[in-house]
């Protein structure tokens, strides 16, 4: 279905990621979105690898590219939004207990135990970094 001989259009090929495909990779985001980088960049690899196959585009078009062409944010910055928007909808959500279990200190940065809000003030992998730098590019060259 996502081929380059698929019929379908590429609108709907990454709608169908978007609501089949991304939801199984990114189950449970705010507990394991501070794991191994590692294991965050084998995500990654999944992702660049439908980008380049519902697109059709050859080996030699880079991954940042495809991903402004797409409009589709890397799997890290995916995971920092929704993470963020978990923690925003627990810390108003009505149940105290569920308040308490989401606010609290960071620790300090030397200190070695992560846990899951963490990933909020981490700083952007290289390749988010670069999608970000052509999406805002691509802004405002379509506002001039």
């Amino acid at each position: 279905m996502i081929g380059k001989k698929s019929k379908m259009s590429l609108r709907n090929k990454c709608t169908l990621y978007k609501v089949c495909i991304r939801p199984v990779m990114t189950y449970a985001v705010p507990v394991f979105a501070h794991a191994n980088p590692k294991a965050l960049y084998q995500l990654q690899i999944l992702q660049n690898n439908f980008c380049r196959r519902a697109s059709g585009a050859p080996w030699y078009v880079r991954n940042d590219i495809l991903h402004r062409d797409l409009e589709l944010p890397t799997i890290s910055k995916y995971m920092q939004d929704m993470s963020k928007k978990f923690f925003d909808t627990a810390a108003n959500h009505p149940n105290p207990l569920l308040q308490t279990a989401v606010s609290y200190k960071p620790p300090p940065l030397h200190h070695f135990i992560r846990r899951p809000r963490n990933v909020l003030s981490d700083p952007p992998d290289e390749l988010t970094a670069e999608v970000e730098r052509l999406t805002n590019i691509n802004k405002d060259m379509t506002e001039v």
